[in-house]
């Protein structure tokens, strides 16, 4: 009887400790919550941290409009990935990101003034 109480308690220990690590792994694949992803966004910086970029980007795949968002906000500074922020701010704004549907208002507002500034310059244009 007391061998098998022992080996109860053995396996019965095992079998917690499986549990929370499936349980741990589970959590590192959840979206954190919006405040900490904003300070994972704020850990990057104007130099960058490329391992807290790369969880915003895992975030964003994900389905989190605040990580999308912030991802948005750090593509903004680069002219190569200014489409791709677009497209960042779009689908928070459709989620529901109220933040990110001002980005891209503002996008789109610089867009405009960009293309009358082209525009006016290539017809010549004089201020009356």
């Amino acid at each position: 009887m007391e061998l098998f109480n022992k080996s109860g308690v053995l396996v019965s220990s095992v079998l917690v400790l499986v549990g929370a690590l499936i349980a741990c792994q589970a959590q590192e694949d959840a979206i954190p919550s919006p405040t900490v992803i904003e300070a994972a966004a704020m850990q990057i910086g104007p130099t960058g941290q490329p391992a807290a970029e790369r969880r915003l980007q895992e975030w964003a795949e994900q389905g989190s409009p605040v990580a999308q968002r912030e991802l948005a906000l750090r593509y903004l500074s680069n002219p190569a990935k200014r489409r791709e922020a677009m497209e960042l701010f779009e689908r928070a704004a459709n989620a529901g990101d109220a933040q990110a549907a001002v980005g891209l208002v503002g996008m789109a507002h610089e867009s405009s003034a960009r293309r009358v500034i082209k525009e006016a310059a290539t017809a010549n244009y004089v201020a009356h």
